[in-house]
């Protein structure tokens, strides 16, 4: 068979099954067959992949990069944006297309759905998703798709702009904040976008946390000095979590609308989806590495540096909201693992040490330290090294969340899956039995970051070989791929079950 590239000797793992001793034959950047002894030609590339597992590539659907609004420039006028240009560059602190896609590749991630984000005074989304497309044009080592955050939605952008989203341009996906004063919308609007969502097969995402509670708590721990980096987590109990979370579900009940609940950290708001979903009511969840391998605690560190660890929803106190994370994954409560990489440098006026620059106290002010993380490197390596290696997780399931079930969700079909007819999209390990185990330093990763929040873990493996569309861009940990290699992907609805038909009253949308 005429070949450009064959696997061989690997032990494939899909969402449901495992095969031992299995090659892949890969042609013109598809998968054209699976199976044992594949025939080769003189000239056929091949990899062995010496009985070590075989994984599609990662799919992280949850990718912040390249956001203007970060680089300090909200009243930005959009037509200064050009190709892949950043305004003020230099004092930009988080991973443009170029550093967090490199950084993906090098963590076995082969495509990443990153955000397009409307300011509150944008009065039309299309310039917002023509700026986006300059951004990363050229700029992106693995393939890349958008979403849409809509902050303000007019009756001309859900009525007419949403249906060109779709039709035109290839996103149908949009994110919604119950949180952040900047981007928040009321329950009057999420119902708004919910109507068109439903109309279109958009998949609506959502952030989740009760913006009133987290202003009155923060006033109220400023007044008692209360504003060390972990009291981020003082003003944002669980029930913060919970409460909108159990709100936007029924919001999504009453509009018979398939939403996903987005970076889910807590036990209750888990209970809130397991829930849902036992009713059937499509409901969907995201978590992320940072609630399964990471504690409060890691906010109390001294100098300032709990800082590094400040994200929304904060990283949890309790132990059994880590296990409920767990168990979401393992029961499938949680759809899909993201990294909601969201990253600001630490040692950067702009960055995570902005909230020492409020008032004379040495350990500053929660409220002003940007929330977020670095992790889109470290998502795939995380799971695999503490849930496959240690036998927490099957293999499946690891493929399951990190690969199959994002790109159903999000409409990639020919992601996230070994088999014919899919994008050679694919990550060789090392076989666990001549794997190093290393403890990982923030010198290590890719991104432009200068911190990690898993320094000091131990990995177990990690990525041998990242392939994309059948080239190989990482091999023994260096990028050998080409900026500009990735190519933007225009998606379909989601593959995943959509509306009931089931109503809450005699109303019709």
């Amino acid at each position: 068979m005429d070949f450009d590239l064959v696997i061989r000797n690997g032990t494939v793992v899909t969402a449901s099954d495992i095969w031992e001793s299995c090659d892949i034959g890969v042609k013109d950047g598809t998968i054209v067959a699976v199976g044992p002894n594949l025939p080769t030609r003189p000239e056929t590339e091949t990899i062995d992949a010496e009985g070590a597992y075989v994984t599609p590539g990662g799919v992280d659907c949850h990718v912040h990069l390249s956001q203007v609004y970060e680089a300090g420039v909200d009243n930005l006028e959009r037509s200064v944006i050009t190709e892949g240009a950043i305004p003020d560059l230099p004092n930009y602190v988080a991973d443009t297309y170029d550093t967090g896609t490199r950084s993906a590749v090098a963590g076995g991630t082969t495509t990443v759905v990153t955000f397009a984000s409307q300011m509150k005074k944008d009065e039309s989304i299309i310039p917002v998703i023509e700026d986006y497309h300059k951004l990363a044009k050229d700029q992106s080592y693995c393939d890349y798709a958008f979403h849409v955050i809509i902050t303000n939605p007019t009756e001309n952008i859900v009525e007419n702009e949403f249906p060109r989203m779709v039709e035109e341009f290839g996103i149908t996906s949009v994110k919604l904040y119950m949180t952040y004063k900047p981007m928040r919308l009321r329950d009057y609007e999420i119902l708004d976008v919910m109507y068109a969502a439903r109309k279109l097969g958009i998949t609506t995402m959502v952030h989740a946390e009760n913006t009133d509670i987290i202003d009155w708590m923060t006033k109220s721990l400023e007044k008692k000095l209360m504003t060390h980096p972990h009291h981020h987590g003082t003003s944002r109990p669980p029930i913060v979590e919970s409460e909108a979370t159990n709100r936007v579900i029924s919001l999504a009940e009453l509009m018979d609308t398939p939403i996903l609940l987005v970076h889910i950290s807590s036990e209750q708001a888990t209970k809130h989806i397991r829930d849902a979903q036992t009713r059937l009511l499509p409901i969907y969840g995201e978590t992320c590495p940072q609630y399964m391998f990471l504690l409060a605690d890691s906010m109390r560190k001294g100098d300032f540096e709990g800082a590094k660890c400040v994200c929304s929803p904060p990283i949890r106190e309790n132990k059994a909201d880590q296990d409920a994370i767990w168990a979401g994954i393992k029961n499938g409560t949680f759809t899909i693992l993201s990294s909601d990489h969201a990253p600001n440098k630490f040692y950067h006026p702009n960055g995570k040490q902005r909230g020492l620059q409020h008032g004379n106290l040495p350990y500053g002010k929660f409220r002003h330290i940007p929330n977020g993380l670095p992790g889109v490197e470290t998502r795939v390596p995380l799971l695999f090294s503490g849930g496959v290696v240690t036998g927490r997780i099957s293999p499946q399931k690891f493929v399951e969340v990190t690969a199959t079930n994002p790109a159903k969700l999000y409409g990639l079909k020919k992601k996230g899956a070994i088999g014919p007819g899919f994008d050679a999209d694919i990550v060789i390990w090392y076989p666990q039995a001549t794997a190093k185990p290393f403890i990982l330093t923030n010198d290590m990763l890719h991104h432009s970051i200068d911190y990690t929040p898993y320094e000091g873990i131990e990995f177990k493996n990690w990525p041998r070989y990242t392939i994309i569309r059948g080239k190989v861009v990482f091999s023994h940990g260096q990028v050998v791929g080409k900026m500009g290699y990735g190519q933007f992907i225009r998606r379909e609805k989601s593959l995943l079950p959509g509306p009931r038909d089931v109503w809450l009253s005699e109303w019709r949308p």
